[in-house]
């Protein structure tokens, strides 16, 4: 059988934690081949000592049958490993093209020849089926199509194995549909691909084979085809994973949040949210459904103090609260879980325990007269990790940057949940999150919705939605399309609603 990559006996460590342990992956020349695990599974490790981030302490790497030293990217690069990363490495303000050429510029007499990389690059894209424009700006592309960049970079370095790490996390339903379909074209023009994720579904839908590792362990390889969803789970977690969340009848109390007829100008001053409005109690989770980009961000920014209101009134607890401050909301109780963990989230060269803290630093028993008790912060802060199941080598004094992604997810919940609030406004809250940890966060979503307090779920996965929402406000365009009970509807009628079609129109 002729491998083209093989990682064998594979081990890596870091302070306080061995990543891998014992870890053996063989690609085939032309498959894709799905790596699996929880966050923090170490994944992404394996990955990067193949991509040249990172040196093993024991074992070997085999490209095209040769042991080789992938001592840094660039030497991957020249083995033709390329890496299309969780969070791209692309310049906001340069074209798709000069991000493709970056450190790899075309001259022509002294100057970089932009004309020829574009004219090679949008072959490329036909050839793959990308439909990149190579002089577009990368500030004014989508995210799926920032993502294709990425893979043209590869493609343009000649890359014969490229490896996808958890690509979907930012992609809408239709995107992701698309990015599967471009990856069948990568096997069929004889490239290897691996793709690190947690997503069943997707590896069902892309993969032929699939590596399951689970906290740093080698536990299996299976043929996609012969093994189901439910299976790869108890591989992937190590016990059985329900797929349903598990809740009663909601019983909602009085209106915690009052939205009248709000209109907000999104970054490109035009209105993203127009006349928008929407009541949540006390005892319910309301889940706002639509595809990316259709005014979600413009009423969470408004709702959280973020973003200015154009018209309208926001009610908090029967107070005006159209006009208060991010402090003095987040002082009421209001909660937010953010859609983008790194801007909004955390401070990523902070340790752990005082991003728990952020909101709360000031407050008793964290501080006192002016000066902060650690003490009291360090088991907040480990209470919190714990509870929530915070994977780290060095526990609360971790630097938050790194965490693998569903780690420092984990840790927001934590804080924001933590905080004990009357409005949780949970936004993506499981994105880049595997199912044993979605479970988990579900439950506490609903444990908060039982103990009365008002939840704002808003989410892209339409699963996620009709699961956990009791009452569900389909959003299009920045408008309300309409309300329906979780109980009554189905993923279809809400899909129609969600391209803007209302209930009773055909």
């Amino acid at each position: 059988m002729e491998y083209v990559v093989e990682m064998l006996n594979i081990r890596k460590e870091f302070p306080g934690i061995v990543a891998n342990d014992n870890i053996t992956l063989q690609l085939k020349k032309g498959e894709i081949h799905a790596l699996l695990g929880e966050n923090g599974a170490g994944k992404s490790t394996l990955m990067g000592m193949l991509f040249g981030m990172y040196q093993p302490e024991k074992g070997m790497i085999k490209v095209k049958g040769k042991e080789v030293k992938i001592s840094n990217p660039n030497v991957a690069n020249e083995l033709g490993i390329g890496m299309v990363h969780q969070h791209f490495k692309l310049v906001e303000n340069f074209t798709v093209t000069e991000n493709i050429i970056l450190g790899y510029e075309p001259k022509k007499h002294m100057t970089v020849d932009i004309k020829s990389a574009a004219k090679k690059i949008e072959e490329l894209s036909k050839q793959y089926g990308l439909n990149v424009d190579p002089y577009a700006k990368i500030e004014d592309i989508s995210v799926g199509m920032q993502q294709r960049v990425e893979i043209l970079k590869m493609l343009y370095r000649d890359a014969e194995v490229l490896i996808f790490d958890e690509p979907t996390a930012v992609l809408t339903p239709q995107e992701i549909t698309e990015l599967i379909d471009i990856m069948k074209n990568l096997v069929k023009e004889n490239k290897s691909v691996i793709l690190i994720t947690h997503k069943l579904k997707e590896i069902k839908e892309a993969a032929d084979r699939c590596t399951v590792i689970r906290r740093g362990k080698y536990i299996g390889t299976v043929d996609v085809k012969d093994t189901d969803e439910a299976e790869m789970a108890k591989m992937m977690v190590g016990r059985e994973v329900s797929f349903k969340v598990d809740k009663k009848e909601a019983t909602p109390g009085e209106v915690v949040l009052k939205i009248n007829n709000l209109s907000v100008k999104n970054h490109k001053k035009v209105l993203g949210l127009k006349d928008f409005s929407l009541e949540l109690r006390k005892g319910e989770i309301v889940g706002i459904a639509g595809v990316e980009g259709n005014g979600q961000t413009e009423l969470v920014e408004a709702l959280t103090g973020m973003r200015h209101v154009e018209s309208g009134t926001i009610t908090y607890k029967e107070a005006d609260i159209t006009k208060s401050s991010i402090r003095a909301r987040i002082d009421n109780g209001i909660a937010h879980i953010p859609e983008d963990r790194h801007k909004r989230g955390l401070i990523l060269d902070y340790t752990m325990e005082d991003n728990m803290v952020l909101k709360a630093y000031k407050n008793k028993p964290f501080s006192k007269n002016g000066l902060i008790n650690r003490a009291k912060i360090r088991e907040y802060a480990n209470r919190i990790i714990e509870t929530f199941d915070v994977r780290s080598g060095e526990g609360g004094q971790s630097i938050a940057r790194g965490l693998s992604g569903g780690n420092q997810q984990k840790g927001i919940i934590g804080r924001e949940i933590e905080s004990n609030p009357d409005l949780l406004i949970a936004v993506q809250p499981t994105r880049g999150l595997d199912v044993g940890s979605i479970e988990y966060i579900h439950k506490r979503l609903v444990e908060q919705r039982d103990a009365g307090k008002a939840v704002l779920l808003v989410s892209l996965e339409l699963d996620e939605v009709l699961n956990v929402s009791d009452r569900i406000a389909v959003i299009n365009n920045g408008e309300l399309i309409g309300i329906v009970n979780a109980s009554e509807t189905d993923e279809n009628e809400v899909g129609l609603m969600m391209a803007g079609i209302k209930r009773g129109d055909k």
